[in-house]
C-alpha cells in the first residue's frame, strides 16, 4: 500500500513523536514486511527520490519535503529465545513492544528510559539505558541484523563486518534496518524510580548526587532532570509550581535501599517513587512525557560536572529541561565486536532539552566548554553542522566513507547526516 497526500491517514501516519519539522513526503509506505521495505526503496530508486524511515519519530530533527517516507509502526513483532536470551526485534518495535515480549520469561532488553521510543533507531544510534552501567550501550549486544541497503537489496549485516561496525553506533545513514537480535538479561526486577527534591528548599541536590555517582559500583544506574514543573492539573499535585531535581534511579541487586541513603539523607522528597518495580514497568523511572510534542535539544558528553553552577534557576526566561546521566563502568569498555559508539571515556552526559519551536539552547553549554570530550546524537534534537556531528564519534572519517560506499547517492534522510 502506498499513500499519497490526498490518502486517508497520510497526515496520521506522517506524523511522529516530535512536532517541530515532521515529514512532508510525497508518498508514504506503511510498511509490515522486509518484502514491503524492498518495494519502497525500489520505488524511491526508480524516481529518483530521497527515503526516510519513521517507527515513532522521537528523534526527528528535519522532516523530509517530499520523497519516501517508510512508516515501520506496523512492523512491530518481537520474538523471544528464552533458552539462549535473546530477541529478535522488527523495524517498528518500540521499547513497550519488546517489554511486554520478554517480561513472561523474567528476561529484560537494554531498553531506554522512554518506553514509546523506537528499539531499532535508539539502538543504532548506540542506546543509553537503564542498566548502562552494569551492561554497556544496546549497541553492544546486537548480535545480527537484516538491511536494505540503497540499492534495493535485503543484506545480514552481520555478514560484512564494516557494515555492522557502522550500523552500531552509526545511525540511519548506511540503510532502512527491518530487524535485529539482541541479547537480553535475566533482570525481572530492579529497585528504582525518582526522588524528587524542590531544589528551593534543597538547592544542594545535584551536587549532593554528583559526589554520591563517585562512589557507587557499576550496579547502579542514574540521573537527574533539573527542571520548573507548570502549575496545572495534569501535574501530581505535590510537585505543581516547583523547581524540582528529579533523580532517576535504576539499581541491579538487592542493595538498593542502603545504596541510596545518602540521597535520602538529603531531606524529605516532595514524592518519592522508588522501590522494587518489575522491569517492564521501568518506564516509570523516569516517567517522561508521553504525548507528542515539539522540542529541541544539545548534548555535551563530559568529564565532570564542576559547572554545575551555572544551569539556569528557577527564574530563568525559558524553559529548559536538564538531564545528566551518569556513564563509566560497563559503558566505558568496549565490546568484543567493536561498534561505532564513540568516547567511552565520558564520565557524564549533559542534554538541555526546551520544549516549543525555537532554536536549541546552546549558550547553556557554553560554560561547560573546557569539560566537554564530544556529544551523544541519540540525544540531540537540532540540527547540526557536519563539524558538530563529527563530535559524536572517535572515527568519524571513517563513517563518512562507508556512507559513501552503501549509500553513494546519498538518498537516506537520516536524523544526523554523515
Amino acid at each position: 500500500m502506498m499513500l499519497t497526500t490526498t490518502s486517508t491517514g497520510y497526515d496520521e501516519t506522517r506524523l511522529g513523536f516530535q512536532r517541530r519539522d515532521p515529514h512532508r513526503p510525497a508518498v508514504i509506505f506503511p510498511v509490515t514486511s522486509t518484502d514491503e521495505v524492498q518495494e519502497a526503496v525500489r520505488y524511491a530508486i526508480g524516481n529518483d527520490l530521497r527515503i526516510a524511515v519513521q517507527a515513532a519519530g522521537h528523534g526527528v530533527i528535519e522532516g523530509i519535503d517530499g520523497g519516501v517516507l517508510i512508516a515501520t509502526a506496523g512492523f512491530h513483532g518481537v520474538t523471544v529465545d528464552a533458552a539462549n536470551r535473546t530477541a529478535w526485534i522488527e523495524a517498528g518495535a518500540t521499547w513497550r513492544d519488546v517489554l511486554a515480549a520478554t517480561a513472561p520469561y523474567g528476561l529484560a532488553p537494554l531498553s531506554g528510559s522512554a518506553p514509546g521510543v523506537g528499539a531499532i533507531s535508539y539502538t543504532l544510534g548506540g542506546g543509553l539505558g537503564l542498566m548502562a552501567r552494569r551492561f554497556g550501550y544496546a549497541a553492544d549486544h546486537v548480535r545480527r541484523i537484516e538491511v536494505v541497503t540503497t540499492d534495493g537489496v535485503a543484506r545480514n549485516a552481520e555478514d560484512d563486518p564494516d557494515l555492522f561496525w557502522a550500523l552500531r553506533g552509526g545511525g540511519g545513514n548506511f540503510g532502512v534496518v527491518t530487524g535485529i537480535e539482541v541479547d537480553l538479561f535475566e533482570v525481572p526486577t530492579i529497585f528504582g524510580g525518582s526522588l524528587y527534591f524542590d531544589l528551593v528548599e534543597y538547592p544542594e541536590v545535584p551536587e549532593v548526587w554528583r559526589e554520591w555517582t563517585r562512589t557507587v559500583p557499576e550496579e547502579v544506574t542514574s540521573a537527574i532532570a533539573i527542571l520548573p514543573i507548570p502549575d496545572i492539573p495534569q501535574v501530581p499535585a505535590p510537585l505543581r509550581g516547583k523547581y524540582i531535581g528529579q533523580i532517576q534511579l535504576a539499581i541491579l541487586g538487592d542493595r538498593g535501599a542502603e545504596l541510596i541513603a545518602p540521597l535520602k539523607a538529603i531531606g524529605t522528597p516532595v514524592l518519592d517513587t522508588v522501590g522494587e518495580l518489575p522491569y517492564v514497568d521501568s518506564g516509570q523511572v523516569f516517567a517522561e512525557p508521553e504525548r507528542p510534542d515539539a522540542y529541541t535539544s544539545l548534548n555535551a558528553l563530559l568529564t565532570d560536572l564542576d559547572a554545575l553552577k551555572t544551569l539556569p534557576g528557577p527564574d530563568a526566561p525559558r524553559m529548559h529541561v536538564i538531564g545528566i546521566r551518569h556513564l563509566g563502568g560497563a559503558l566505558a569498555r568496549r565490546p568484543e565486536i567493536p561498534n561505532a559508539v564513540g568516547h567511552r571515556e565520558a564520565a557524564y552526559s549533559l542534554t538541555v532539552l526546551t520544549p516549543g519551536t525555537g532554536v536549541a539552547a546552546s549558550d547553556v553549554l557554553e560554560p561547560w566548554r573546557e569539560a566537554t570530550i564530544g556529544r551523544a546524537l541519540n540525544f540531540t534534537f537540532a540540527k547540526l553542522a557536519p563539524e558538530e556531528v563529527a563530535e559524536a564519534y572517535d572515527d568519524y572519517a571513517r563513517l563518512v566513507e562507508l556512507r559513501r560506499r552503501y549509500d553513494p547517492d546519498r538518498r537516506l534522510w537520516a536524523n544526523h547526516q554523515l
